[in-house]
């Protein structure tokens, strides 16, 4: 009964995405980090200790407050406690989203209309974007889709399928302490590094397995297999952050294209390592072919999860 629960919240996902109008777990995190972060700057501690503590309060308390509410629910009937289980899970998954996100790029760019792109795409990526070719806008939607495979898709299902809803909410709190904190500028280097650190920890192994599925997911799209693991094998490690490379190499052998190059930042340039294999240029084709491979990627993922699952438990 247990591991139906995952296909119900996956299937909740692929059908109804993100309402902006339903209450969401991840506002209530990111309400708590505000809020920790002010009252401990307002103490005399160090800021890298402070930055620990509400690491632990924001992690601690969201898995704390999930617990509850599944214990909770399920005292009041078992059929509640599943209902909350899987809204917790379903919550935590963004497959329809960051699918429904880079498609709206695509058909803007399909349109022929650059400027609805670089407004649709800026929903999805931290650069500048009003400069942006459409081969670079086409770059930055189908970049974003596979980075985001990971931490809105694969490490979510990763930490549910080992630990159920509260691992699945503790890793949409560390996510979202790395989104809030984990800057390297002024204000965020000392008070962000355990948000940094955590993140990166806890992308770590979700990260490589995950080329392993695309590798099947592109295997079984008729995209290129063995280009995948030469480009992650080359690249990965060439990226700025110890985990992004390694989906965003596998999605560019897989796609036969060049991820990276120059990019903006608020006005600042910035030159980002080239990944891929293959000089190939994005396009409107190359998104539509990611987000289906995002999609299969994280269809896989779960199944292969179940079973591993089932297994280990009659073993």
């Amino acid at each position: 009964m247990a591991d139906t629960l995952f296909f119900a919240a996956y299937l909740l996902d692929l059908i109804a995405g993100d309402p902006r109008w339903m209450p969401h777990p991840v506002k209530g995190i990111g309400w708590l980090a505000m809020q920790s972060e002010a009252l401990l700057r307002r103490t005399l501690l160090p800021l890298r200790l402070a930055g620990i503590l509400a690491v632990l309060i924001v992690v601690g308390g969201s898995a704390g407050v999930a617990g509850l509410l599944l214990t909770l629910a399920a005292k009041l009937h078992p059929w509640a406690g599943m209902a909350v289980a899987v809204y917790l899970l379903y919550s935590c998954f963004a497959v329809k989203d960051l699918g429904d996100h880079a498609v709206a790029v695509e058909q803007a760019l399909d349109a022929g209309d650059v400027e609805l792109a670089r407004q649709k795409v800026s929903f999805l990526v931290g650069r500048d974007t009003a400069s942006l070719t459409p081969s670079g806008i086409a770059l930055a939607a189908t970049e974003s889709v596979a980075e985001n495979s990971v931490d809105g898709v694969t490490a979510p299902l990763f930490y549910a399928l080992l630990f159920g809803p509260v691992g699945a909410i503790a890793y949409k709190a560390i996510n979202t302490l790395d989104s809030t904190f984990g800057y390297k500028n002024e204000r965020y280097l000392e008070f962000g590094w355990a948000a940094a650190k955590l993140d990166d920890l806890a992308n770590y192994l979700p990260a490589r397995v995950t080329v392993v599925v695309i590798a099947l997911a592109a295997a079984l799209s008729n995209l290129r297999f063995f280009e995948i693991f030469t480009s992650v094998g080359q690249g990965a490690r060439r990226h700025a952050s110890p985990n992004s490379g390694y989906p965003e190499c596998a999605f560019a052998g897989a796609l036969g294209v060049t991820f990276g190059g120059a990019r903006s930042y608020g006005g600042e340039f910035h030159d980002a390592p080239l990944l891929g294999i293959r000089s190939g240029e994005c396009s409107p084709l190359t998104i539509r072919k990611s987000v289906r491979l995002m999609r299969l990627t994280a269809a896989l993922f779960l199944v292969l999860g179940v079973g591993v699952r089932i297994i280990v438990q009659f073993a």
